[in-house]
């Protein structure tokens, strides 16, 4: 060994102190080169007593894990150190390829893929300041050390910089999904991912659940098949759950015998890689607690309640450091924000801020530096600041309402005491009753360790299509290998034969008048030609099926319109009467929308008649709101978290029955709530059994139905308490109006919320709903609800971005760019069409998505076979006025931070009927609808 190498096996000097003490994670220091070490004691300090060692518990697990070459998933709390576990394992092993060989390539070694654009911060973070430190220690010891470069490349990096990449290529590149994708079809750039052999995927609980997702999962298997050695997969995660599915989609799946030729090997078995997974998740401490301004939302007035919810936020921003404020809505962002420096003396510009999509890039990063900086004592958001930016003065986390998920409250409550050690104080503020419910299961739920499970999307053949034709331009190859590529993501694992065919006929024009549509074919597929033949390719046998491309842009198509994000747009809206123009509506918002819902805008009540293109046609009406206008803003609640819900009821039913509200009172206590919220849940509960009984609860194994006759508006109202959560929701209240619809023969308006939704039919009208419930049948479910959703603007909205991503309409072709409501157009001049082939992948795909993604139709399903079985029984009330329970949805047009004041006065008087019924005594109870 010569001097220079003998250098580096002396490790720095450690404290007396330190070499005696029990350090956890000693061996793990050791697998660092020397310098790695020394910039570490450097940075971090000697020993942090809080960790136990030098790393804090993510660290100590995940870098041998790495630095074995582990295919590896890091779940942990923001602010833990993940990332930067995997850059110092990957920085490490590039130092010491470095030293001990002839320098490293001029090729990518590592991938690092996020989410976001904006990865500045945790770049610098992350990598940067390791690398300078490193690089700095190795030259006051004389050494030499080559430069370990990177780069950023996404959407905005420009020309010049990308072929700069080229020439001097970066060894650790950071990334998008959709980049990744490009870069696999850009020819030269290419050949430099040969080299790659760790990828991390950062915010991967942020992917998943999403077609991104998916679309990243294949781009990861192809760039498998492109290299000709194992690749080290590295997942970043926040709380997520289950981890061992996420571990999956990360590392992907491997046959377990040799597959044969195309379409016949799908009943070969399919195995995840290997893997580990660091589960750090509680990791840190969290000090979570949820208030109410008061413990009776109804009775005390509305100007009360804002003022105490703005009383109680002022005490807690001045008593912490930086605090930062989630609410469920942009606009409540903003008018949270708004009253605090209204009310209070103490907030201005310069230290208090908000942040959310809506806003424009210098806005959001103006907030943003001044948020690191710690020159904000708060800042209010509604999702915009969940992943990202370095936030290490942030102590404290407010969260206004419900989150919707134990994941959603983790990861943003996740953002305050940004390091291990420091304990994590988050704030839930209820200010509706329904919520209060919600959040008070939630965060008992988040202190047993509970997390709601994340759902993958399966064999969408929309990106499929993307994918197929990304491989079919990259080169010509057998048909066999690119099926084989895309069954290897986790997502595809479960790809059948028909499916590819249904998939192929689509992708090679097979269907009569497609072409007549401006729909050519994307590939061609064909048996390779004897040697004499025109076309044959000698690389391959003769007879083997083999895909390219079809058209000349074929590659210039493919990387302007790659990508599954969809485009969105405003919609005019119009009434029918006068033609007169009336306001705007976000897209989005029109999911919600079916002919006859009633909303609010501009302050005016209209009824939704149906949508042409971008303009929507309306009536006016006096009816009260059916879709609150928060609606396609706010995250659902999940279904975990519903069926926890349902459980808790079943137990708070028990206590009352042992011991009435008292006892209830009792239990709540071993919660994390304040008083109010305690008193304010058993009032709840106590006024509802009071008032309807106990089989108006919904448990685990019924199901509470009341019905009310509304003489006011002429309507019967169906109130069904399925606290399944939105999408469950959203399924079964089609499914059950569709069939209402039919018996009823008049139309029937939906109203759908997290702990159930409202069937409203002229009075004239009645349905024996609990025999329509009787009657469903499990297999029946996917099939009236796919009749249920023909001709919706739901399927036309759905298809059009299904048609995008399949590339069936162009966003981008010979330099225009299609907006979204010209693809909308487009869309729907193609629906009619699409609709009439038979095993049509696009709509197929559209109606999976709905069904399956959207409408989360396995749980209806489920839901109904336990109808059948007995298992789930029916309770029907009927009632004069909604029960307290029912409040919520018999309200919908509620806002979302500060009841609003017409609401207000609706509720008190449900109220008022309650306490006058309890004090009678005179309870509905008759079994014929009055």
């Amino acid at each position: 060994m010569d001097g220079d190498e003998s250098s580096h096996s002396t490790s720095p000097s450690l404290p007396p102190a330190l070499e005696s003490a029990d350090v956890a994670d000693w061996d793990v220091f050791e697998l660092l080169e020397p310098a790695v070490q020394e910039w570490w004691l450097e940075a971090f300090g000697e020993y942090v007593p809080e960790n136990g060692g030098f790393f804090t518990p993510p660290q100590r697990e995940a870098i041998p894990k790495i630095h074995a070459g582990t295919n590896t998933l890091i779940c942990a709390p923001t602010g833990s150190g993940k990332t930067l576990a995997s850059f110092t394992a990957i920085i490490d092993e590039l130092f010491k390829r470095d030293r001990d060989g002839d320098g490293l390539e001029n090729a990518v070694y590592c991938l690092y893929v996020s989410p976001l654009k904006s990865l500045a911060n945790d770049i610098h973070r992350n990598l940067e300041v390791p690398l300078e430190g490193i690089e700095s220690i190795v030259d006051e010891r004389g050494d030499s050390m080559g430069e370990i470069r990177h780069a950023i490349r996404h959407g905005d990096t420009s020309s010049s910089e990308r072929q700069a990449m080229l020439q001097t290529t970066p060894h650790v590149l950071n990334t998008t999904p959709e980049t990744l994708a490009i870069l696999l079809n850009a020819p030269k750039f290419r050949e430099k991912l040969r080299s790659v052999e760790y990828v991390i995927v950062d915010e991967i609980h942020s992917l998943a659940a999403s077609k991104r997702g998916t679309h990243l999962s294949v781009s990861l298997e192809r760039l498998e098949a492109l290299v000709d050695h194992d690749v080290t997969r590295i997942g970043c995660s926040a709380t997520i759950e289950p981890l061992s599915q996420v571990a999956e989609f990360l590392v992907g799946c491997e046959p377990s015998s040799e597959p044969g030729s195309a379409g016949s090997d799908f009943e070969t078995e399919r195995i995840p890689r290997d893997y580990d997974i660091v589960d750090a998740r509680f990791a840190r401490e969290f000090d979570l607690r949820l208030e109410c301004p008061a413990d009776d939302l109804i009775n005390t007035s509305r100007d009360l309640v804002q003022d105490r919810f703005y009383r109680l936020l002022h005490e807690h921003i001045q008593n912490h450091t930086n605090t930062l404020v989630f609410t469920n809505t942009r606009s409540g962002a903003e008018r949270v924000l708004h009253t605090l420096r209204e009310r209070f003396d103490a907030y201005d510009e310069d230290n208090s801020g908000c942040h959310h999509g809506s806003l424009s890039k210098d806005v959001r990063h103006r907030v943003e530096g001044k948020l690191k900086a710690g020159d904000l004592d708060v800042v209010t958001s509604s999702t915009s600041l969940e992943l990202g930016i370095d936030m290490p003065h942030v102590d404290l986390v407010v969260q206004v309402g419900s989150p919707k998920s134990v994941a959603a409250l983790l990861q943003r409550v996740g953002r305050a005491g940004h390091r291990v050690g420091q304990t994590v104080t988050g704030r839930v503020i209820a200010l509706d009753r329904d919520e209060l419910l919600e959040c008070a299961v939630m965060l008992k739920k988040a202190q047993e360790g509970f997390v709601d499970s994340v759902s993958i999307p399966e064999n969408a053949q929309d990106v499929a299509a993307q994918q197929v034709y990304g491989m079919a331009i990259a080169e010509i190859r057998p048909e066999r290998e690119v099926l084989e590529i895309l069954r290897r993501a986790y997502p595809y694992r479960r790809y059948g034969d028909d499916d590819w065919e249904q998939l192929l006929a689509y992708l090679t024009a097979e269907y009569a008048g497609m072409e007549d549509r401006n729909v050519y074919a994307k590939v061609w597929r064909d048996a390779n030609d004897p040697p004499d033949g025109e076309h044959h390719y000698p690389e391959y046998p003769v007879g083997e099926v083999l895909m390219g491309k079809r058209g000349r842009l074929a590659r210039v198509i493919y990387m302007t319109n790659v990508g599954t994000i969809p485009d969105s747009f405003t919609c005019d809206v119009y009434t029918r009467a006068e033609s007169a123009w009336v306001g705007q509506l976000d897209e989005g918002y029109l999911d919600t929308l079916e002919k006859g819902d009633v909303f609010v805008l501009g302050g005016d009540h209209f009824e939704y008649r149906y949508r042409r293109g971008s303009k929507v046609y309306v009536d006016r009406t006096s009816a009260r709101p059916t879709v609150p206008s928060w609606y396609s803003e706010r995250l659902p609640l999940s279904s975990d978290m519903g069926r926890e819900i349902l459980a808790f009821q079943r137990t708070l039913l028990e206590h009352y029955d042992e011991g009435g509200s008292s006892r209830i009172r009792a239990w709540l206590r071993q919660f994390p709530l304040d008083d109010s919220s305690v008193r304010a849940i058993s009032r709840l509960f106590d006024y509802q059994i009071r008032y309807a009984g106990v089989g108006s609860v919904s448990t685990p194994d019924r199901l509470a139905v009341e019905v009310e006759r509304d003489r006011d508006e002429y309507e019967r109202h169906y109130y069904v308490h399925s606290c399944y959560g939105r999408r469950v929701n959203d399924g079964l209240s089609r499914l059950l109006a569709y069939r209402c619809a039919q018996e009823a023969t008049a139309d029937v308006r939906v109203a759908v919320a997290d702990n159930g939704f409202v069937l409203s039919m002229p009075l004239n009208r009645k349905v024996d709903l609990e025999g329509i419930l009787a009657d469903l049948e499990a297999d029946d479910v996917r099939p009236d609800l796919r009749r249920a959703l023909s001709g919706t603007d739901l399927l036309q909205r759905y298809f059009r971005i299904n048609a995008t991503r399949s590339l069936m309409i162009l966003k981008r072709y010979k330099g225009y760019e299609k907006s979204a409501s010209e693809q909308q157009v487009s869309s729907e001049m193609l629906l009619g069409f699409a609709e009439g082939l038979e095993d049509f992948a696009v709509i197929e795909e559209t109606y999976r998505e709905l069904l399956v993604d959207k409408l989360n139709v396995a749980e209806v399903e489920g839901i109904v076979s336990r109808l059948e079985s007995g298992e789930l029984e029916v309770s029907r009330r009927l009632v004069d006025s909604p029960t307290p329970r029912a409040f919520g949805l018999a309200t919908l047009s509620a806002s979302d931070v500060v009841l609003a004041e017409d609401e207000s006065a609706v509720l008190q008087a449900f109220h008022e009927h309650v306490l006058e019924e309890i004090g009678e005594g005179a309870l509905a109870t008759s079994s014929e609808d009055r």
